[in-house]
């Protein structure tokens, strides 16, 4: 990849990072409103947003993909189809009631944490530091394992999920920042 191209999926892996994070803190917000005091039946209203955040998450690694080679790119498919299971199995899973819920977005988690955590690893050399996304993906994979076993609890909560994606949200902000600060770097002529 030349140095244009190179710029260029810079410049596109940090704008879909930023709208991502941008718009998982926003269904955070929402979410938490609507959430809140939910104890066992998921309304309506909730369960839309179940259903929405794992499409989010396969349209942003859709859009990622194109800009990716080689096993990154693999991962990403992974990545959408997963989301794209998560999201059928949330509506569905909502129906079941919070228990359910919390345990399907649990597993969902999991899984794509471990792959965002992979992807990050393998983009380290054409998108430099990568610290934000590793930490996310593994977050990702010990917050999933935490609401598997709390649905299994006496009480578990819908807006336990408010911390995942405002903190998942947080972190593609700052690596699109990352990615901007690089790129920037990178693209500046050198003093004469």
């Amino acid at each position: 990849m030349d140095t244009t191209e190179t710029t260029t999926s810079q410049a596109r892996t940090a704008n879909v990072f930023l709208i991502r994070g941008l718009v998982a803190i926003a269904w955070a917000a929402v979410f938490f409103a609507a959430s809140d005091s939910l104890q066992t039946d998921v309304t309506v209203g909730v369960g839309i947003l179940l259903v929405l955040y794992p499409l989010i998450d396969m349209v942003a690694s859709l859009i990622d993909v194109r800009s990716q080679t080689g096993s990154a790119r693999r991962l990403l498919l992974a990545d959408a189809a997963v989301s794209a299971v998560a999201a059928v199995a949330l509506g569905v899973a909502a129906t079941g009631g919070v228990a359910t819920v919390l345990a399907v977005f649990g597993v969902w988690a999991g899984l794509t944490g471990a792959a965002q955590f992979l992807t990050a690893v393998r983009r380290r050399a054409l998108l430099g530091n990568q610290w934000p996304m590793l930490l996310a993906g593994g977050f990702s994979v010990i917050a999933g394992i935490a609401y598997v076993i709390a649905a299994t609890g006496g009480h578990p909560k819908l807006n336990w999920l408010v911390i995942y994606t405002a903190t998942g949200g947080a972190e593609f902000v700052v690596q699109a920042w990352l990615i901007a600060r690089r790129r920037r770097v990178t693209t500046m002529p050198a003093a004469a």
